[in-house]
């Protein structure tokens, strides 16, 4: 058979089967209820079941009262105990990078001495060059339309440059953490530089890593064609990596971490399997749902600093007659914090300073007034009164835009800076887990009598 007759064969065999994939694979939503399932290993109130004890992070959205009832609070963040506004605020005021601060932080418990942050930045510095080859036969060889997947594959195939991959020691794999973690900003770049010349037809910008320089820097080094930038663009960037490098062990990605290196794997795979986990729409990805919706609102809305007529547009997006006709306002709401994001609050401070530096305070203003208006207009659209807080997503679509990053970078970028989260957490299910993770899932499907090919319809 020809290769025509079997693409042909293979495209109706899919549209004919795949019209039985929903039949076959639908459960009644009630039946969760009758087993007591936790759907979305949540309880019915909406919060996470309890899977896991960690030391890393710790989100506070809410408090329960006596009566199991949620009951909301301004939302707080812990890095190892430690506020998450006070090491923003702190490295603000010192007017210096932060991540790899936060990033020893994550990884070894403790704050660092000035000798031990400088002794980690240069060990850091030293890993900004991928091994000699990796670029060109891992990347630029194959490029992906998909810089998250390409991250993926990248990471996978460090595997083979390491000479003791599947030692899974806490000090070996402390290593391969600080290998990714300095290598990360350099694969994320070449990945975007590789699919950018190949799928979108311009020129190929490739520039070398500088290890005298923050990870912050480097990142705008190496994704503009000139790479220059200014400090007060780096320090921006910082701030959104350190606000973005943990969120507790019950994040998709970080669970997926502590799930997969459960098992025992080595940690190409499991840093990969949480890359893939990041990439999904309903976590990571969501910060992409922002950038095209402010885009989508900034070409629809002739004046963007009219107010009414901001208003009656983000009233079509709910009614579904706008934007992505989902009848969401992207960027408001979270599933664990109630009041507010400390990380929207944080970033906000941040960026007001960009917008006054780079004239685009009319864009700051906008984001200011969606946060503000916006969730009333849902409350009188959807009839709920759920609280509806703008998220960390929101203020990173304005980072985002103002810092001219790619929309195909955005959720790497979210990678790059929750690496020393997901590695923190790979540590610590290595040195206290020590038992493979096995939800229970309970099978409905009824007993049926096995039937001779002969005699099936």
């Amino acid at each position: 058979m020809g290769t025509d007759n079997i693409k042909s064969l293979e495209k109706n065999f899919i549209t004919d089967m795949g019209k039985t994939l929903s039949q076959n694979n639908t459960i009644d939503s009630t039946l969760y209820t009758k087993y007591q399932v936790k759907r979305g290993l949540r309880d019915n109130n909406g919060a996470g079941v309890v899977v896991g004890l960690t030391n890393i992070g710790d989100v506070q959205g809410y408090s329960v009262n006596e009566e199991n009832i949620k009951v909301p609070i301004d939302g707080k963040l812990f890095y190892r105990g430690i506020d998450v506004e006070d090491i923003v605020e702190n490295c603000m005021k010192d007017n210096r990078f932060g991540f790899e601060e936060t990033s020893y932080l994550l990884l070894f418990g403790t704050l660092p001495n000035k000798k031990r942050l400088d002794e980690f930045c240069r060990i850091l510095g030293s890993k900004r060059s991928l091994p000699i080859g990796f670029a060109r036969d891992i990347i630029l060889t194959a490029p992906s339309k998909s810089v998250m997947n390409k991250l993926a594959t990248s990471v996978l195939s460090l595997y083979s440059y390491d000479s003791n991959p599947d030692d899974c020691s806490p000090e070996n794999v402390l290593k391969q953490s600080i290998d990714l973690i300095g290598y990360f900003p350099s694969m994320m770049a070449y990945a975007y530089q590789a699919k950018y010349a190949h799928y979108d037809n311009r020129n190929l910008h490739l520039q070398y890593p500088n290890p005298e320089m923050s990870t912050a820097e480097n990142i705008l080094r190496l994704i503009r064609p000139d790479g220059q930038f200014t400090d007060i663009e780096a320090k921006l960037l910082d701030i959104s990596m350190i606000l973005h490098a943990e969120h507790g062990g019950g994040n998709n990605s970080s669970f997926t971490t502590h799930l997969v290196s459960s098992t025992g794997t080595d940690t190409y795979s499991a840093i990969a399997a949480a890359i893939g986990s990041l990439k999904g729409p309903k976590h990571g990805g969501a910060n992409l749902a922002v950038i095209g919706m402010m885009k989508d609102i900034m070409s629809n809305v002739k004046d963007i600093t009219d107010f009414k007529e901001v208003e009656e547009y983000l009233k079509k997006i709910l009614a579904g007659k706008a934007n992505d006709g989902s009848g969401l306002i992207y960027g408001l709401g979270h599933a664990v914090y109630t009041v507010s994001d400390p990380r929207a609050i944080l970033l906000k401070k941040m960026a007001k300073q960009l917008a006054i530096e780079e004239n685009l305070l009319d864009e700051f203003m906008l984001y200011d007034f969606i946060e503000k208006r916006a969730p009333v207009l849902f409350m009188e659209a959807k009839g709920t009164e759920k609280p509806m807080p703008a998220n960390v997503d929101l203020y990173s679509g304005f980072v985002y835009n103002a810092l001219n990053i790619p929309i195909d970078i955005a959720t790497p970028l979210f990678a790059t800076a929750r690496l020393s989260g997901w590695c923190a957490h790979r540590i610590e299910e290595i040195v206290a887990g020590g038992k493979i993770m096995r939800p229970a899932y309970k099978c409905i499907m009824p007993k049926c009598t096995y039937i001779p090919i002969d005699k099936r319809n």
